[in-house]
């Protein structure tokens, strides 16, 4: 089953570290937010494989936005 990795607050998208295909694992880094001069990492809740990516470097996110789907 695909998992949605989505914002849990308003951000911006300061840099993309996992590409689409690539194998990921548990707790590992997808993105890295920036928000109010704070960098927020936004891991892999399960083991599976980058299917779509839905932010770029430089995007603006607003809660709730799908930043991710791992499959």
């Amino acid at each position: 089953m695909a998992e949605e990795v989505r914002a849990e607050m308003v951000a911006n998208v300061w840099k993309v570290v996992a590409g689409v295909g690539q194998a990921v694992a548990e707790g590992d880094t997808l993105v890295i937010l920036e928000s109010m001069k704070m960098e927020i990492p936004v891991i892999a809740e399960s083991d599976g494989t980058v299917d779509q990516l839905a932010v770029n470097e430089g995007d603006v996110v607003q809660e709730g936005d799908l930043i991710a789907v791992i499959g």
